[in-house]
């Protein structure tokens, strides 16, 4: 007798080869049958009309607070992802000294916009130690599998106190040894990998550059070696790199990339996405990549399956208003959301804004993007439409209407009582369609990431990115550009398995982990996200339904049907690679 039994349904298993027509049985949380699978079973799903793919795996994302008060973890596991990689761009809760715990909360809320009272509420700091953490998190069950990167920015200020948060001080010789120590430390009780944080976007709440920004080879190639005697673990990055229009600063990062992968002998990853200032630096980089794969180095890019873009909302974190005093005084003094719109809808306190407002600029980059991007505004649609036409913007329709953008955007924000969201490609978007988007997902040497589930609040809501992959590409973009469902499938459960060792999972096949999804594909796509409030501490945060997914099933127990959380937390820590079954 099979534990559970899914008949009838189209199976994409996760290789890349073609679909088939079939049935999968299950048992002690294994895959023991495909294809014709006869006899009874405690539980059946009737699959017929659907999809049947593993269950998928998501490698860029940042639970590492939310895994101490939650089991669900939504977004991820509501978007078809049964295994996730946490600890992701250098920043996490362990190694950390109680005297640390305020510094690295503030450092995660400026970091990746994840409420400071909700983690002060949240965490339970029953660790110190990275392998404390680990241990801490193996206590605890979850509706899916987490493995987690030893962070940069929380392992330098466990060795070098104060002076870690500072990019510009170098640690000593003894402070070198001891993160190598450390390191080799983690990966020994199961550290997926190590995780860093080369980007001046990631700032503290304070505003401060993370530690790692500046770090040089003596730190780096020490915490390098350490892997490569470990003989253990993976390494991810980010770098500015991808959004510089200086060559000469990206060579050097891409050499320092370089540098990373032959001291360690591991795997590496980085992130690879389009500004609006550098649109085809994302070219050169994957020439350089190609490069290093030939010379034997095992290095990836990170990409993403849509724009990276900003929720703009007066009711959440982010909107073209927040550069004024007006603004920012009713949003730290209101006492609710409900205060706050209550007080933007004033018309006294409208023209003080708005006037505030024309007299700011910002000349480049994202707030000049976010405060006078009008064009690349556009009202959420259900379902959304990730490659919107700057016809159907903000500005567009402002300038039909002969208005102030300005004050056009400003009335839009207060539609739906104050709740209306508005989305901005900040990220991906700089010629306006996805073509690049397309070029940088189907190169040879490109994984499927950069989701942040767990992050970005209440600004981006991007953990729905597995959904937008399956259900986007193998339909095809506004210009006609598709790729097959079998390979985005493939990108989004064995290759990505495998890339940080997990080789029980990512493939429907027998002796494989009971990972599944169950999708009825004409029907998946994804509703606006809502603003909830179900953070600790009353935080707030954005979460966007998808539809679709008639069941997810991990390690063979069903956690998910029609969107609904059945209750099952057959979920578990990963301590570093998995071997398949023999």
């Amino acid at each position: 007798m099979y534990d559970l039994l899914i008949k009838n349904g189209t199976i994409v298993d996760g290789t890349g080869a073609a679909r088939f027509r079939g049935d999968v049985g299950v048992a002690d949380g294994r895959i023991v049958a495909v294809g014709e699978a006869e006899g009874t079973a405690r539980e059946t799903i009737d699959a017929d009309g659907c999809i049947v793919t593993p269950g998928f795996v998501d490698i860029h994302t940042h639970y590492d607070g939310q895994v101490s008060w939650d089991q669900v973890l939504a977004p991820s596991s509501i978007n078809g992802v049964t295994s996730a990689a946490m600890g992701n761009c250098g920043v996490g809760f362990a190694p950390a000294r109680a005297d640390k715990h305020d510094w690295l909360i503030q450092l995660l809320e400026g970091v990746e916009d994840i409420p400071g009272s909700a983690l002060a509420e949240g965490l339970t700091w029953d660790w110190e130690s990275f392998p404390d953490y680990l241990d801490a998190l193996a206590r605890r069950e979850y509706t899916i599998d987490l493995g987690a990167h030893l962070p940069h920015a929380a392992l330098r200020a466990y060795v070098m106190g104060d002076r870690g948060g500072d990019h510009l001080a170098r640690p000593s010789e003894r402070e070198v040894a001891a993160m190598a120590t450390l390191t080799r430390e983690a990966m020994e009780a199961g550290a997926l990998g190590f995780s860093t944080s080369r980007t001046h976007a990631h700032r503290s709440r304070d505003g401060l550059n993370i530690g790692t920004l500046t770090a040089e080879d003596p730190e780096l190639m020490g915490i390098a070696a350490a892997l490569r005697d470990s003989g253990k673990g993976v390494i991810q990055l980010i770098s500015d790199a991808y959004l510089t229009a200086d060559d000469d600063f990206a060579a050097a990062e891409l050499q320092l990339i370089r540098r990373l992968a032959t001291t360690s002998g591991r795997r590496v990853s980085f992130t690879v996405q389009q500004t609006d200032d550098a649109p085809d630096r994302w070219k050169g980089i994957y020439r350089e990549v190609a490069q290093m794969v030939a010379d034997g180095l095992p290095v990836t890019t990170q990409v993403a399956p849509r724009p990276i873009g900003a929720i703009l909302s007066f009711a959440s974190t982010t909107n073209p208003f927040v550069v004024t005093a007006t603004y920012r005084r009713i949003a730290a003094t209101s006492a609710s959301v409900d205060e706050r719109l209550h007080a933007l809808a004033d018309p006294a306190v409208r023209a003080a804004i708005l006037e505030e407002h024309a007299a700011f600029h910002a000349s480049e980059g994202f707030i000049a993007l976010i405060t006078r991007g009008f064009t690349r505004m556009f009202r959420m649609t259900d379902p959304v439409d990730y490659e919107p036409d700057e016809r159907h913007s903000i500005g567009a329709a402002a300038a039909r209407a002969g208005a102030d953008p300005a004050a056009f955007v400003y009335d839009t924000l207060l539609e739906e009582r104050g709740r209306r969201l508005l989305y901005m490609p900040l990220i991906n978007y700089a010629r306006g369609n996805l073509d690049d988007v397309f070029g940088m997902m189907t190169g040879e040497h490109a994984l499927y990431g950069l989701s942040d589930g767990g992050a970005h609040c209440g600004t981006i809501c991007d953990g729905s990115f597995p959904t937008t992959t399956i259900a986007l590409w193998s339909r095809g973009s506004k210009s006609g550009l598709s790729t097959p469902l079998e390979q985005l499938v493939h990108g989004y459960t064995r290759r990505n398995a495998a890339h940080v060792g997990w080789h029980d999972r990512g493939v429907v096949a027998t002796g494989y982990l009971a990972d599944l999804n169950v999708i009825a594909l004409d029907e998946l796509s994804l509703a606006p996200p809502e603003i909830v409030q179900d953070l600790p501490a009353g935080g707030t945060r954005l979460l966007q339904q998808p539809r679709g997914y008639r069941w997810t099933v991990k390690s063979g127990m069903p956690t998910f049907e029609r969107g609904e959380w059945t209750g099952r937390t057959p979920g578990r820590l990963l301590r570093g690679g998995r071997a398949l079954a023999a």
